[in-house]
């Protein structure tokens, strides 16, 4: 299967802004491209990339005052299967953790595992530990949160999704992370592209949100959103939550006046 994916992101910028961007996919992903993943601006500026702590590819641009748009336009191979399903996959004992997984067992800015611990055991606790206790987990979050780009706030937690019962792909990933870390699954923020490839076509598309939990000596991707297996998911970044992985931040007021994204299989 092949891919075409981008992007064109313009803002309104009353004086010169730092920007700090996390637009490209993550390196697993390289030998996949057939066109250049290059992030483009307009008017062109300098551009500074690095890697953070996750390996995720970053970027840092000043843009100028007045008009700025970030733009990238591509092709990545994929091999048009859906999410690998594992259900013999088992849970390990905090003690049999690789050490890089211990840190997505922790509280993070918006996954408070203290408000929602309680709830976990009571609702998953006679669940056996594993890929079934991952799945409801996954049902229970789906179930919970009514989808709606009009539910969106930034500042939103985990907690407050699940009171409010309303969100979008950020808040069914925030939820179902705090709830696997209450049960002591290892589980990290995804961010990346998911067309509608495979599934009716519904609304505009923008990016996605899912999640990963370490289960078998291996990370397997879920999607509390959908709630099912999904085709062509394109992987850009991870981290502890949607605060590690923020497509843009910007040092200054920046107004968003324009935002597509594409994610379209090829014939």
């Amino acid at each position: 299967m092949r891919i075409r994916a981008g992007y064109e992101i313009t803002y309104e910028l009353p004086a010169p802004t730092p920007m700090l961007l996390m637009l490209n996919v993550r390196s697993e992903r390289f030998d996949d491209l057939e066109t250049p993943d290059l992030l483009q601006t307009t008017p062109q500026v300098p551009i500074h990339s690095y890697r953070d702590s996750f390996g995720n590819l970053c970027t840092r641009v000043l843009a100028p005052a007045g008009r700025f748009v970030l733009h990238n336009d591509f092709i990545i191979r994929d091999t048009g299967e859906p999410d690998r399903a594992t259900p013999d996959a088992v849970q390990h004992p905090v003690e049999d953790l690789p050490d890089e997984a211990i840190q997505f067992l922790l509280p993070s800015r918006y996954c408070e595992l203290e408000l929602l611990r309680d709830l976990a055991w009571r609702e998953f606790g006679d669940i056996p530990p594993g890929w079934g206790r991952v799945q409801a987990i996954v049902a229970y979050a789906h179930n919970r949160i009514e989808f709606g780009y009009h539910h969106a706030r930034s500042t939103k937690t985990a907690f407050e999704a699940h009171e409010e019962g309303q969100g979008v792909c950020r808040d069914f990933a925030h939820l179902a992370v705090t709830l696997c870390r209450c049960m002591n699954i290892p589980a990290r923020y995804c961010t990346g592209y998911l067309g509608d490839i495979g599934v009716p076509v519904v609304g505009e598309m923008d990016f996605s949100a899912w999640f990963q939990v370490y289960l078998g000596g291996d990370w397997h991707t879920f999607d509390a959103r959908h709630n099912k297996p999904r085709i062509g998911r394109i992987l850009m970044a991870w981290g502890r939550d949607a605060t590690d992985v923020a497509i843009t931040t910007t040092f200054g007021r920046a107004d968003l006046v324009g935002f597509k994204v594409i994610a379209e299989e090829l014939a």
